[in-house]
């Protein structure tokens, strides 16, 4: 019996964390066949185009237009995590807007809404695809909003810069990004 927990151990944490498991991405709902679609499951690289598409959906959808740079991309043992930095001064009173918009997008794209912090001061919303991407958005120190999408267990493999142009200065080799210093007439003022 003793010997039999170790494998149980290693069988239980592999399910939990979805790596180890090459149904975990069959391609449900993504375009294309790269390579990594050959053995059923996506690569670091498709996770990361993907998540950046996700990304660049949710900020068309917002309204108006919020500047944006990207953040850092990492990744972990099996999966990959991409990040975009809001440089649009969103300030406190328009911050539920900007999350109510995101969430409200989601939801219409058949996104899972798995969680909503309400705090006032670092509020939240996070939600799940039906292919296992998490995606998020968060206000966090001096009230800069952070969007971040991460994929489930994928193939390693190298993953690219992101192809998509921010809106403004890429601050590329810059880390970490300054804080938001754009002025907006909607985001950055009083609610009505």
């Amino acid at each position: 019996m003793s010997r039999l927990f170790p494998v149980v151990a290693t069988v239980l944490a592999l399910a939990l964390s979805g790596c180890g498991n090459e149904g975990t991405m069959s391609g449900g709902g993504s375009s294309g066949s790269g390579s990594g679609r050959e053995s059923g499951r996506m690569d670091m690289q498709e996770a990361a185009e993907r998540s950046d598409a996700m990304l660049d959906a949710v900020l068309e959808a917002v309204d108006p237009d919020l500047q944006w740079a990207h953040g850092p991309t990492t990744t972990r043992a099996c999966g990959v995590t991409r990040r975009r930095a809001v440089m649009t001064v969103v300030s406190a009173d328009r911050r539920q807007t900007f999350l109510d918009r995101a969430e409200a997008f989601w939801r219409t794209s058949d996104y899972r809404i798995k969680a909503v912090n309400k705090d006032e001061v670092f509020p939240a919303v996070y939600a799940v695809t039906e292919a296992g991407f998490g995606v998020s958005v968060s206000f966090r120190g001096k009230g800069q909003a952070f969007l971040e999408a991460d994929s489930p267990c994928v193939k390693e493999s190298k993953v690219a810069p992101p192809a998509a142009e921010p809106n403004g200065p890429a601050y590329e080799g810059v880390y970490p990004l300054p804080r938001p210093n754009v002025r907006s007439g909607f985001w950055s003022g009083p609610a009505d």
